[in-house]
């Protein structure tokens, strides 16, 4: 059953976990909103790690799973940033799944 994200005049269609089911639908608005649901204010680290994923996405067809988010971030941004206790303070619980769904992003693959 989906669900829906109501932002102005927009209505948007959520799947049953809360992620976007329209890629395209995704807007900085959007995130904000998102985050704000999941009690999250998006400073700029967290806007950082959002466009980092959004172009992995674009590039690979996927949302990164946490391995994968650690060492694209370490990569990106190096060892103080790409580790697992920096992105659990950005994204508390499963930053590769709280993230993705800022994001706009589907739900990586085998994230709990």
């Amino acid at each position: 059953m989906a669900n829906t994200l109501v932002m102005g005049k927009h209505t948007l269609t959520l799947d049953k976990d809360g992620y976007l089911l329209n890629l395209e639908d995704w807007t900085e608005d959007v995130a904000k909103l998102l985050a704000t649901q999941l009690e999250i204010e998006l400073s700029p680290a967290h806007w950082e790690i959002l466009a980092l994923i959004r172009k992995f996405y674009q590039l690979r067809g996927l949302s990164p799973v946490m391995r994968i988010l650690v060492k694209l971030v370490q990569s990106e941004f190096g060892p103080t940033k790409g580790n697992s206790l920096y992105l659990l303070k950005l994204f508390p619980e499963s930053p590769a799944r709280i993230a993705s769904k800022i994001a706009g992003l589907p739900r990586p693959v085998n994230c709990l």
